[in-house]
C-alpha cells in the first residue's frame, strides 16, 4: 500500500500582510544533497481582484536528528508556532513578502 501524502496548510497575518503557508516536501534523503528536511512554501495574499503576484518564500528546516542507530523514525511535526518563527526569521534576514521577483530559500536556524 502506498503511503499517503500528508497535507499542511494555514494562513497568518503578519505586519498585516495575510501569509499562506502549506508543506511542500517531508523530511528525507536523496543521494545527490544528503539529508533535507522539511520545507513549506509561503506566499503573500493578493488583494481580492488583484492580479499581482509576490515573491515567494520557501522555508526549510533542518532534518530531524535521529534518536537511535537502528530505532523506527516517525514523521518529524512541525507545529504552525514553529512556520510562523520561521517566516519572522526570514523577513529579519531580508525577505520581503510583497515584493517581486525570484523564489527565496531561507534555511531555519535550528532551536
Amino acid at each position: 500500500m502506498k503511503a499517503r501524502k500528508r497535507s499542511a496548510d494555514g494562513t497568518f497575518v503578519i505586519d498585516g500582510t495575510e501569509l499562506h503557508w502549506s508543506l511542500l516536501r517531508e523530511a528525507q534523503y536523496t543521494t545527490s544533497d544528503g539529508y533535507k528536511g522539511m520545507a513549506f512554501t509561503v506566499r503573500a495574499e493578493p488583494d481580492a481582484g488583484s492580479n499581482r503576484t509576490f515573491r515567494e518564500l520557501i522555508l526549510e528546516f533542518p532534518f530531524p536528528k535521529r534518536k537511535f542507530r537502528f530505532a523506527h523514525q516517525e514523521k518529524e511535526r512541525i507545529s504552525p508556532r514553529a512556520v510562523e518563527a520561521g517566516i519572522r526569521q526570514a523577513m529579519a534576514a531580508g525577505w520581503d513578502p510583497v515584493s517581486r521577483g525570484r523564489v527565496w530559500a531561507y534555511q531555519v536556524e535550528p532551536e
